[in-house]
């Protein structure tokens, strides 16, 4: 089973957070990406890019924040941080 925790915050505090669950036999990256485009779905946003910083925080942390920076259109939060909490 893979689980992946999502959470907006401003001002240092949570405003939304879900856990997505995948099942399949795909590879690691494609469950993230799965996982990502699900809640951006719930959370009704647009899909945010990769920053270099935000790869390479997600590859020492299994956690990774992406900012403003990271999504094209205005956001009324200050981060959406994603964390792997389980991993087949």
């Amino acid at each position: 089973m893979f689980r992946l925790w999502a959470k907006l915050f401003k001002d240092n505090r949570m405003l939304k957070d879900t856990v997505v669950c995948d099942d399949s036999q795909d590879t690691r990256t494609h469950k993230v990406f799965h996982a990502i485009d699900d809640v951006c779905y719930q959370f009704d946003l647009g899909k945010p890019i990769w920053l270099e910083s935000t790869i390479q925080e997600f590859k020492r942390h299994d956690k990774a924040r992406f900012r403003a920076d990271s999504f094209i259109e205005d956001i009324d939060f200050d981060y959406m941080e994603i964390q792997v909490i389980e991993e087949d």
